[in-house]
C-alpha cells in the first residue's frame, strides 16, 4: 500500500475539568484529550493516524478539509 501525506485541522478546548480536549472535525468521533495541550496534542496525533488506518483498511474514503473559517458573532 502506498504512503500518503495528510494534513487536519485539530480543535483544542478546555472542558469543565479542567482537561485538553483535541478535536479532529473531519474525522468524525476522532478526539482525545490530555492534562495538557501538548498531550493532547501527541494523543490526536495517535488517534488520527488510528482512525485513517481503519478507514483505509476498511477501504472508505478520506476526504481532504475544503478549509476552515473562525466566526465571531454577539446572542
Amino acid at each position: 500500500m502506498a504512503t500518503e501525506h495528510y494534513e487536519f485541522t485539530v480543535v483544542y478546548e478546555r472542558d469543565e475539568d479542567g482537561r485538553v480536549l483535541a478535536i479532529c472535525p473531519a474525522l468524525q468521533g476522532c478526539y482525545a484529550d490530555g492534562e495538557s495541550q501538548e498531550e493532547a496534542s501527541a494523543n490526536i496525533r495517535e488517534a488520527i493516524a488510528a482512525h485513517v488506518a481503519s478507514r483505509q483498511k476498511l477501504g472508505e474514503p478520506i476526504y481532504p478539509e475544503l478549509g476552515t473559517e473562525r466566526i465571531a458573532l454577539t446572542v
